[in-house]
C-alpha cells in the first residue's frame, strides 16, 4: 500500500526473505503458556538495542502483538516515543498477566496506559484482555491469504485414491485435541470404512505417543505427516473432504478454520469461543462439545455420509472466508492507524504522509 514496514522479533538464526525489513532483537526461548509453547525473548538487557533501533527508524506507528508479554514487547512499549498500538490474541489461559502479582500487575497497568490503540482479534480475546485491563478494544480479526489458500491448488495425489479424508492441522499439543479425534476416528472407521485421518503438524513427544496408541489399537488409515511447509499446506486442505479442529480451549480465533474454509472445505470443530466466532453451526460447519469423542465421531460420520451437505457447507465457508482476506483486514488496520494518528497528541506531531514507517 506504499508504506514502509519493519518487523522486529527475536531470532535464533538468520531469517531470509525479509531483507532489511526484519530487525532481530534477542533470542527466543520456549516458555509454556496457555497449554502451548510461546517462544519469547526473556532477556532484560534489550533496552540499548531497542533505543538504537527506535532512534534510527523514527517510526510513525509501533504495532505490538501481545504488548504486555515480556520482554521484547514490554520493553518496546516502555521506550516507545511515538503512537503505539497493541493487538491482543490470548483468551482463557494466563499469558503472564498474573505472574509475580501484585508487582507485575502494577507495572503492566502502567505500561498498558501507554497504548494509544488497542485491538483484539475476537470477542473472546477482547473479553479476556478487558478482564485484566479494562478499556476500549477494537475487534479486528486475523486474516487469510486468499491467493495462497486457493481452491485452484493441486491436491496431494497419494491421498486421492477414493477414500474420504479427514484432515487435522495443528501442533501436536494436548490443547489441540488430536487425542479426542483419534478416539472419534476409531468409531468413524467402523461406520465409514472408506475413511482416512491425515494429521499435519509439528511435534515429537506427543506424536510418538499418538503413533503408539494407533499401533496398539490396530486402527488403520491414520497418517501422521508432521511439519508441512507453508507452500504445501493448501494442498493438504485441498485433499481433505472434511477439516476437523478438536481443540479443547484457549483458542481466541481459528486461522486454520479460515484456511480450510478458503478452500471450500466443511468444518467439524469444538464449540469453544474462538471457533464459535468463526463457524456458524450447521451453516459452514458443525460445532460439537470439546473433549467429547462420541459427539465428534457422530458429526464426522454424518458429514462423511452426506456429500451434498459437505459441498453446501464448503461453499458457505468459502463465501465467508472471502470477507477475511488480508487485503481487506490490512485496510481496516491501516484505517485504525490513521484514526490513532489523528487523535491528540499525535495529530500535530505526525501529519499524514505518503509513506508511514510501521513496526509490527
Amino acid at each position: 500500500m506504499g508504506h514502509e514496514v519493519r518487523v522486529i522479533a527475536p531470532a535464533s538464526k538468520a531469517i531470509s526473505g525479509f531483507g532489511d525489513r526484519f530487525i532481530p532483537i534477542g533470542r527466543p526461548r520456549p516458555i509454556p503458556t496457555s497449554g502451548s509453547i510461546a517462544r519469547l525473548t526473556v532477556s532484560p538487557w534489550l533496552s540499548s538495542k531497542i533505543k538504537e533501533v527506535l532512534e534510527r527508524e523514527k517510526f510513525d506507528i509501533i504495532h505490538l502483538h501481545e504488548p504486555l508479554m515480556p520482554m521484547l514487547c514490554t520493553s518496546v512499549l516502555r521506550l516507545s516515543p511515538t503512537a503505539t498500538v497493541g493487538t491482543f490474541h490470548a483468551t482463557n489461559g494466563r499469558p503472564g498477566y498474573n505472574l509475580g502479582r501484585p508487582f507485575s500487575k502494577f507495572f503492566l497497568k502502567r505500561w498498558f496506559r501507554k497504548l494509544d490503540g488497542k485491538i483484539a482479534v475476537s470477542k473472546s480475546a477482547m473479553e479476556f484482555a478487558h478482564g485484566h485491563f479494562p478499556g476500549y478494544y477494537n475487534i479486528i480479526p486475523n486474516g487469510v491469504d486468499l491467493a495462497h489458500f486457493s481452491p485452484d491448488v493441486a491436491p496431494i495425489e497419494e491421498f486421492k485414491d477414493g477414500k474420504l479424508n479427514i484432515l487435522f492441522v495443528g501442533r501436536m499439543e494436548k490443547r489441540k485435541g488430536l487425542n479426542y479425534l483419534l478416539d472419534a476416528f476409531a468409531r468413524v472407521k467402523q461406520e465409514v470404512p472408506n475413511s482416512r485421518l491425515i494429521a499435519v503438524g509439528p511435534g515429537t513427544r506427543l506424536r510418538r505417543k499418538y503413533e503408539k496408541k494407533v499401533a496398539k489399537s490396530g486402527l488403520k488409515d491414520v497418517v501422521f505427516i508432521g511439519f508441512a511447509s507453508y507452500e504445501d499446506l493448501p494442498r493438504y486442505y485441498k485433499t481433505a473432504d472434511i477439516f476437523c479442529a478438536p481443540a479443547t480451549g484457549s483458542e481466541s480465533f481459528g486461522i486454520v478454520l479460515l484456511e480450510a474454509m478458503a478452500l471450500g472445505k466443511p468444518i467439524v470443530a469444538s464449540n469453544i469461543e474462538g471457533y464459535a466466532g468463526v463457524i456458524s453451526d450447521s451453516v459452514d460447519g458443525q460445532l460439537v462439545p470439546p473433549k467429547d469423542s462420541q459427539s465428534l465421531a457422530q458429526a464426522l460420520i454424518s458429514l462423511l455420509n452426506d456429500e451434498p451437505l459437505r459441498q453446501e457447507m464448503g461453499a458457505q465457508g468459502r463465501a465467508k472466508a472471502l470477507g477475511y482476506g488480508w487485503d481487506s483486514i490490512a485496510r481496516t488496520i491501516l484505517d485504525y492507524y490513521h484514526r490513532v494518528l489523528s487523535e491528540p497528541p499525535w495529530k500535530k506531531k505526525f501529519p499524514q504522509s505518503k509513506t508511514t514507517p510501521i513496526l509490527v
